[in-house]
């Protein structure tokens, strides 16, 4: 059973790393969600999710607060909304606005670790395999993490692990979001769906993509070329000493 082997897994990561439990950021979508509930399974009272708003939606935090209460998880809200500002008006430029949309998760991934560190937790991510494998992440933002549970499940399979853990139904009908502004959702911004984009990575990492729609296909295979220094460390650069 996946529970089962990913929470055997998380528990005997965290015994290996010398870490007591998890950190994991609550969003309000069906991933968080699923991470902490595994997590919990994994090493019990030793999880702390982190509700972290920064001129976020209302839905988001309620959203969160449902998946709390739902698993009884031990939860902490830093507003990071100031921080995000203060950082802004300290800035000597205006960023872009994707660069602006960028800085709130790296802000959550710093609090995070500030948070696990605190605690001699690991912080785990919540990314799943459709969203790894094609980037859709921020680097050394959400991306930032020391375990990715649900990184081998592509999203059709997180639906199907959300309703055998029992998230809120609510959660699991949610469109997906990475509430970077008002508004936005990940299959808009993508430019695809994630049951398109299940199948179509499915075909590639099958080698039978023959009967993929070619638009689809080359959009899918550019999108994991120009996102393949996300999944990888910084190269170092070989010099002759």
């Amino acid at each position: 059973m996946i529970i089962d082997e990913i929470t055997t897994w998380l528990r005997d990561y965290a015994v290996r790393a010398g870490a007591k439990g998890y950190t994991v950021g609550l969003s309000g979508g069906i991933d968080s969600a699923c991470a902490a509930a595994l997590c919990q399974r994994a090493t019990g009272d030793d999880v702390l999710t982190a509700l972290l708003p920064c001129h976020s939606l209302p839905e988001d935090t309620q959203m969160a607060r449902l998946v709390a209460e739902a698993f009884g998880l031990r939860t902490i809200t830093v507003d990071l909304g100031p921080a995000y500002g203060a950082l802004l008006a300290a800035l000597p430029l205006e960023l872009s606005a994707i660069a602006q949309a960028n800085l709130k998760p790296r802000l959550r991934m710093a609090t995070l670790y500030a948070l696990a560190q605190t605690n001699g937790y690991l912080v785990s991510g919540t990314g799943n395999r459709s969203e790894i494998a094609v980037g859709y992440y921020t680097k050394y933002g959400d991306g930032g993490a020391d375990v990715e549970p649900l990184g081998n499940l592509y999203k059709w399979q997180v639906r199907q692990l959300a309703r055998e853990l029992g998230v809120p139904q609510a959660v699991i009908d949610r469109p997906p979001t990475a509430g970077l502004w008002a508004g936005q959702t990940d299959e808009a911004e993508m430019g695809i769906t994630y049951d398109d984009l299940d199948a179509t990575l499915a075909a590639i990492e099958a080698d039978q993509t023959a009967g993929v729609d070619p638009t689809l296909l080359n959009k899918v295979q550019r999108m994991i070329a120009i996102s393949a220094h996300k999944r990888a460390m910084p190269p170092i650069c070989a010099v002759n000493a």
